[in-house]
């Protein structure tokens, strides 16, 4: 414990997902061991140049990580396991225990990362309770999200439950019969929850999140008006609509085609678990279905967030080999865009309408529900679980404010809510819940390289590269501080009003004033005539005099590249009929 903390109190590290939506990671530690549930991922900005995943900062685990014990999984949704091949090549987690669907998910991804070898899987089911290290013993508690086989956690620990709704709403109708155990909730709740950890991404949002049943007349509807091909676009994750797509397809008589690795592998992997059931030949591969009659074809497709490399937005920029969009195609967006989605989204849609589409999206026309729960949603769980603390989770810093009120209108006190950042530590003891430190915290960008982070350096010089552009200056000086030749530039990128061959001029000038003026505070001469001349400190000042004279002048600041040759050998001395080297000493 730290010298705040205390011996008998939980620490509670969230490391992603507060703030935001997405990259959900949270450490439990008790004395020497801790406990991860989920560890996810969340999609680049716009700004984040050849950025592919996002994940948090997991300094802390990888400082930590002689204590680790386990892993819990709530569910199989990117943002709460996508991270996990990642850290696993980074230190080890002895066990993940997790849904039969988030497992079957998760080694897919460990064998294609290369690590399935370094952790062990374990399946889980409603109401299983599993040990992991001396202190946490895990109760799993079905519930309802979006995704098949979701769970909400409760954590038995020496200082009390802690309950963890994972991703959930209450749906009172599920598509797969899998009803939400509240009946268990209630039951903690009777016996006495210490506190309570709850999904706060609706709780702007009044009223019940509605069943995922409701959507079926919508896109029944649309099924049955839809002449030619059918084109429909959702959450490669959202298996309940998959499936509702499938029975829908085959009551109007079309087959189905799916576009996009994510989506093929999570129906698969839902049909071999049961989770999704169709015929055979219900699902045909794209080249089997293009003499088919337009009336009967569906194709079921990724991209309905607008990602750049998904198959719908390569479809609208016509870049798919396969697809292309013809007048009179129908294509259904079932999903809405996540926040910082929606230009992506709408410029997608823009562009299928140009080709001829006729796009149906849109949350007036009932096609889409959300996995989470709403106001009152919220309000169930708190009345069921009755805990002693409340910290609200998973959402923007609105959305927690928001979910804190909600919880005070149910009679938690002011004083037993904590609102956090990602990286604070929350001491909980049986009888207090407060903020006693802080661990590193922020972002671990992964190119497409998937071999390492990229730095903030990194990022900074490819959004100057992307916004400014860059310059390249080459000069080679010799032992007297001269430059030998004029300097070679080159621009890329760069908008400027000023000539090239008059920047060309000032690049010279602003050398040669700089060399002028420096040279002897970095180039020594010693009494017996050698010379010292530390190259690396004079290159860093001739970069820092040009990067001030290209702001000046250019009115921007591109990224610069200097390239400064200096001399391979020392100058020789003449001395009579000796000749003696001098000694170049360069500081690194």
């Amino acid at each position: 414990m730290n010298k705040n903390g205390s011996s008998n109190a939980i620490k509670i590290i969230p490391l992603g997902g507060l703030h935001e939506i997405g990259k959900n990671t949270c450490v439990f530690e008790y004395e020497d061991e801790i406990l991860i549930l989920d560890a996810g991922l969340a999609f680049p900005t716009d700004s984040m140049h050849g950025v592919n995943i996002v994940l948090p900062d997991m300094t802390y685990v990888r400082e930590n990580r002689h204590k680790i014990k386990g892993m819990i999984v709530t569910h199989g949704h990117e943002d709460h396991i996508g991270g996990i091949p990642f850290h696993v090549k980074q230190f080890d987690i002895p066990v993940i225990y997790g849904p039969r669907l988030a497992m079957a998910l998760l080694e897919g991804k460990l064998e294609e990362a290369g690590v399935a070898n370094r952790t062990e899987l374990r399946t889980v089911g409603p109401r299983d309770m599993v040990r992991i290290g001396s202190y946490f013993f895990v109760e799993f508690i079905r519930n309802t999200h979006s995704i098949a086989d979701s769970f909400t956690v409760a954590l038995h620990t020496p200082v009390g439950v802690i309950i963890h709704t994972g991703d959930f709403k209450i749906d009172h109708t599920p598509v797969d019969g899998e009803y939400f155990d509240l009946h268990r909730l209630a039951e903690h709740g009777e016996k006495g929850v210490l506190c309570l950890m709850s999904d706060s991404t609706n709780s702007e949002v009044p009223g019940f999140t509605p069943s995922e049943r409701s959507v079926y007349p919508n896109l029944d509807r649309i099924f049955a008006q839809t002449s030619g091909r059918l084109l429909v676009t959702t959450f490669a994750s959202s298996v309940h609509r998959l499936n509702i797509i499938l029975q829908l397809a085959k009551k109007h008589n079309r087959v189905v085609s799916v576009v996009g690795r994510s989506m093929l592998n999570a129906i698969a992997h839902s049909r071999n678990l049961g989770y999704i059931k169709c015929e055979d030949d219900l699902l045909q591969p794209l080249h089997a279905i293009r003499n088919l009659p337009d009336e009967k074809v569906l194709i079921l497709t990724t991209g309905s967030q607008g990602e750049p490399m998904s198959a719908l937005t390569r479809i609208a920029n016509g870049e798919h080999p396969q697809v292309k969009i013809r007048p009179g195609d129908t294509v259904v967006f079932s999903a809405n865009p996540i926040p910082g989605n929606t230009i992506a989204v709408v410029n997608t849609i823009d562009k299928l309408m140009m080709q001829g589409a006729n796009v149906i999206y849109g949350r007036e026309k009932g096609i889409h529900v959300s996995g989470h729960g709403c106001q009152e949603d919220q309000k169930l769980m708190l009345a069921l679980t009755r805990p002693k603390f409340f910290f609200p989770v998973h959402g923007e810093y609105r959305m927690l404010v928001e979910h804190a009120k909600t919880a005070q209108s149910m009679g938690i006190p002011a004083e037993n809510i904590v609102i956090v950042n990602n990286g604070d530590v929350v001491e909980l003891t049986r009888n207090s819940i407060r903020i006693v430190d802080k661990v590193p915290s922020g972002l671990e960008l992964v190119d497409s390289s998937r071999s390492g982070v990229v730095g903030e350096r990194v990022l900074k010089e490819r959004q100057q590269l992307a916004e400014e552009g860059v310059v390249t200056v080459a000069a080679t000086i010799d032992w007297n501080g001269q430059m030998l030749t004029e300097p070679e530039l080159h621009l890329r990128g760069v908008v400027s009003s000023v000539q090239r061959g008059i920047l060309q001029k000032w690049v010279a000038e602003t050398l040669e004033d700089c060399l002028s003026d420096r040279w002897s505070q970095y180039a020594k001469y010693q009494a017996d005539g050698e010379i010292e001349v530390d190259w690396a400190g004079l290159q860093v000042q001739l970069e820092q005099e040009l990067q001030r004279m290209l702001r000046r002048e250019l009115q921007s600041n591109p990224l610069l590249v200097f390239l400064m040759q200096a001399p391979k050998d020392p100058p020789v001395k003449s001395s009579g009929r000796r000749r003696t080297r001098a000694t170049a000493k360069v500081a690194s």
